[in-house]
């Protein structure tokens, strides 16, 4: 039993002779506990490759955003002023047409027959209108021989008087059969789009349809209505008195711009359920982009602010790096490193923004790879030599 023992033992040693032969080679060359190797350096991280901007002084516009919805300038139902037959349909259904372009005709055989009667009946009016008159003139004269009485006289003005009343109400009815003529030429009441006919060729056709006979939608200039907060009201009444504000129109996804044009006017109170107040702004859509009932995006240029430090959007980060929340950019050191410095955020533009304080122009900031990054990390910068590791300042470690 006693051998057993020894052998044990002997195996025993064995196994740690052999296991410290391997770890000796890896503890040369490797960091000792606390993170040094035997020469005393710190282990360093590989640069990170980034992308840097530079802060630089400019302009910068001061936008309101909002939702807003095409409408036309003016949108008319073109209805029948008559009654009858709908003769002719002139357009074609989408058209563009003109203020006064004939769009469609009504059978104008009765209107002209009315015409022709009141023509007639104010004809013969008139004949005896003059007649009248000549009875009239004689008896002025026979009562100043005392030929007649006067009673006579006095029926005779009164006739007269009668048929000047009939002359007149003959007149106003041919001009109404004149003006009920012209309505069988049904024209176009502003210039814009026609949409799809409500009536077909054929139909009786009266001022009471529902339907009306087509739409007609100005669409050149257009107009774009829109809401913006109560607290831009007081700034945006101040910068109206300086002429006409530039309005910016984009499509549903706010990436493509769509027409520029300028604000119209402003509605004349709040909305107390929303908060907001209602604007219209004027486009000229030559090129057709905007269409009635169009949903779109709105940016309102409000203000433009000089003399800005300016970084892009991306540039910046929202975190706690020193231990408190704020808004920070990675500088680039002149030894390759980054530093965390906090900024003050000011008015942004798309991808571009404004800083109040923390960054002077000229200064390098991060705007890809951020993330990647720490306070006093070694970056690689687009177009340079990659920096060594080792070359570091603070990367040495005095014994």
């Amino acid at each position: 039993m006693g051998g057993a023992v020894v052998l044990f033992v002997v195996m025993i040693l064995a196994v740690r002779h052999l296991q410290h032969k391997q770890q000796a080679p890896a503890e040369a060359s490797g960091p000792r506990p606390g993170g040094r190797s035997k020469s005393g350096a710190k282990p360093q991280d590989a640069p990170v490759a980034v992308s840097v901007a530079v802060a630089r002084l400019g302009s910068i516009q001061v936008r309101v955003p909002a939702l807003g919805t095409v409408t036309p300038l003016a949108s008319v139902t073109v209805r029948t002023q008559i009654s009858g037959i709908l003769q002719k349909i002139v357009f074609t259904e989408g058209q563009l047409v003109h203020q006064g372009d004939l769009l469609a005709q009504i059978d104008a055989r009765p209107y002209e027959a009315a015409v022709k009667q009141m023509q007639g009946n104010l004809r013969r009016d008139q004949a005896l209108l003059a007649d009248a008159r000549l009875d009239l003139k004689r008896y002025e004269g026979l009562v100043k021989e005392d030929s007649i009485a006067v009673q006579t006289l006095d029926t005779q003005r009164a006739v007269v008087a009668q048929d000047e009343g009939t002359v007149e109400s003959d007149e106003g009815q041919l001009a109404t059969a004149e003006v009920n003529l012209v309505y069988t030429h049904i024209v176009a009441p502003v210039t814009g789009r026609v949409g799809l006919r409500q009536v077909d060729q054929g139909n009786y056709v009266t001022a009471a349809d529902a339907n009306g006979i087509v739409v007609v939608n100005q669409l050149q200039p257009i107009t774009v209505l829109f809401s913006i907060p109560e607290d831009d009201v007081n700034a945006l009444l101040q910068r109206m008195r300086g002429g006409p504000l530039k309005v910016e129109a984009y499509d549903r996804t706010n990436s493509a711009k769509l027409a520029e044009g300028k604000l119209l006017t402003a509605d004349n109170q709040i909305d107390a359920t929303t908060g907001t107040v209602k604007l219209r702004a004027e486009f000229v859509n030559a090129d057709g982009s905007l269409f009635p009932n169009q949903f779109v995006n709105v940016q309102l240029l409000l203000d433009l602010l000089e003399n800005q430090i300016i970084i892009p959007v991306a540039a910046v980060h929202r975190g706690a790096p020193k231990g408190v929340l704020t808004d920070f950019v990675y500088v680039i050191n002149d030894d390759r490193t980054v530093s965390v410095r906090p900024i003050t955020l000011g008015t942004t533009d798309g991808d571009q923004l404004a800083v109040s304080a923390g960054l002077q122009p000229g200064e390098k900031v991060v705007t890809e790879g951020g993330d990647r990054l720490r306070d006093g990390a070694l970056v690689e910068l687009p177009g340079a030599t990659p920096a060594a590791a080792t070359a570091r300042p603070h990367a040495a470690h005095s014994k």
